[in-house]
């Protein structure tokens, strides 16, 4: 009797150990969970940024407006027959600064 009692015992630690500690614990799948959420969180923010690419592509298509504005501030360019002026405000010297 007491050699199946041991048995026992030991066939519950072999089941235990797996289910703490071998493949497909509770670490593990907790450890996949984790990867789940970070990867939607990741995908959410990419979906996002993609949104937002693709209504500047559509602007960028369709209007001329936007394509002037690019050309203007990345560029910058000017219209045919337009006066660019740049205005430089010079320095305030160092003693006069607070």
């Amino acid at each position: 009797m007491r050699w199946v009692i041991l048995l026992l015992v030991v066939l519950l630690l072999a089941l235990q150990y797996r289910i703490w500690v071998g493949e497909g614990s509770f670490a593990e799948v907790w450890d996949l969970y984790q990867q789940v959420e970070r990867q939607r969180e990741e995908n959410q923010r990419l979906r996002e940024r993609n949104q937002a690419l693709e209504a500047e592509v559509k602007d960028l298509k369709q209007g001329l407006g936007a394509i002037e504005e690019r050309a203007r501030e990345e560029l910058g360019m000017i219209k045919e027959d337009e006066t660019f002026y740049q205005i430089i405000e010079e320095p305030a010297p160092a003693d006069e600064q607070p």
